[in-house]
């Protein structure tokens, strides 16, 4: 029975992207600039040993010809590769969809950021149909700085939180008591009808909890994106007839299409729990650990950062003992987050490639590649599918 488990390190881009500068983000660089904060502020480098092991120091010396700073080169367990992507955007389902082997080849529609970034005729169009009086916010913002902010006066005048980022979306924040979280999520399905010309990439429902002064955002997140355009890998492996699982925001991601089960979890730990019960079924068994980008990325948080790498270093190191001998794991990033960037959004960046166990213990350098499709491509490999985007890294 094929098990492969395919991990996504939200944001855990290494720098280097050859196009970085056409995206105002030249000299970027998410893990090497968290090493060089530990270094510099705590006196130690990142203990990263399971993840150094698999290659992530290697691919990062691909592209900058160097180890991060304070870290050395280990002995390697399995095949390690850094890759740049070829989608126009540096987003979440651009990301993704191009992994699973669906390059984004077409602009997406976005926001300015400027006061009142929505256009009025999109605002009115909502309020119409939904009943709703008004928004609040409507400008690029944070998500944790603009409920702060807005939270206390959306529950008490019952109109949303409305806001976007340099992504392509449109994100709405209420409060899951005062507003409802079922009408948030119809208020959504709303909006996406409305945003798909020009095309917004995703529509995100942020509810959260509390009162002034304490507000925070729960589990209840819920993205509606449109489909790829095309089969990624998720749907040839299960059409092919294997499982294929998708956990955390996973279905989200993929528009709920390409998967044979969706298993929300929140926060690592729960992430790996679940992760730990899906391996009881043989196939494809893809987890994106979201804390890295959102609790840390955003948030421009390097030792935040840094502390969940190590954490969650040690449980990758447990979990390998614990896998069969014939489960092969892949482990990447969609993107860059740097927490030391100026802003609070993604940045762009090659992404490290790193693959043990099955076909690929012991393979060594995969060099450069050119698309984050060659993933998609290698993982259709595995399972004896073909995906029409990038080469399989053999």
């Amino acid at each position: 029975m094929k098990r492969l488990y395919w991990f996504v390190l939200d944001s855990l881009g290494i720098g280097g992207a050859p196009d970085a500068e056409d995206y105002g983000d030249a000299g970027s660089d998410t893990l090497g600039h968290i090493a060089e904060w530990f270094v510099k502020n705590e006196g130690r480098s990142l203990d990263l040993p399971n993840l150094k092991g698999l290659g992530l120091g290697a691919a990062y010396q691909l592209v900058h010809r160097q180890q991060p700073m304070g870290w050395s080169e280990e002995r390697l367990t399995g095949t390690f590769a850094a890759a740049s992507e070829i989608s126009t955007g540096k987003d979440t389902p651009s990301g993704h969809w191009e992994m699973a082997g669906v390059p984004v080849n077409w602009e997406w529609a976005y926001y300015p950021d400027i006061q009142e970034c929505f256009p009025r005729s999109l605002l009115n169009e909502i309020y119409s149909r939904s009943g709703l009086e008004g928004s609040l916010a409507n400008r690029h913002a944070s998500g944790t700085v603009v409920i702060k902010e807005f939270g206390g006066e959306s529950m008490r005048t019952g109109m949303p939180i409305f806001y976007t980022s340099a992504d392509s979306v449109f994100q709405i924040a209420a409060h899951e008591d005062h507003f409802g979280l079922e009408r948030l999520y119809q208020l959504c399905e709303l909006v996406r009808g409305l945003t798909l010309e020009p095309l917004v990439g995703r529509v995100i429902a942020r509810p959260f909890i509390g009162e002034s002064g304490a507000f925070i955002r729960t589990g209840n997140r819920r993205d509606f994106a449109v489909r790829p355009p095309k089969p990624t890998v998720l749907e040839l492996v299960k059409d092919a007839g294997h499982e294929v699982i998708g956990l955390g925001k996973i279905g989200d991601i993929f528009a709920h299409v390409g998967m044979t089960k969706e298993v929300k979890a929140n926060g690592h730990c729960q992430l790996w729990k679940k992760t730990r019960e899906a391996a009881a079924e043989a196939g494809l068994i893809m987890t994106n650990f979201v804390d890295f980008d959102v609790l840390y990325g955003h948030r421009r948080d390097p030792r935040g950062y840094g502390l969940a790498l190590e954490e969650w270093d040690r449980e990758l190191g447990r979990f390998l003992e614990e896998m069969s001998s014939d489960d092969a794991i892949v482990i990447t990033a969609d993107h860059g987050n740097d927490p030391t960037w100026s802003g609070t959004d993604h940045t762009r960046e090659r992404v490290p490639i790193l693959m043990t166990g099955g076909q690929f213990s012991c393979l060594g350098n995969a060099g450069l590649r050119d698309s984050f499709s060659d993933i998609g491509a290698t993982i259709g490999n595995f399972f004896g599918v073909e995906v029409d985007e990038g080469t399989v890294i053999e």
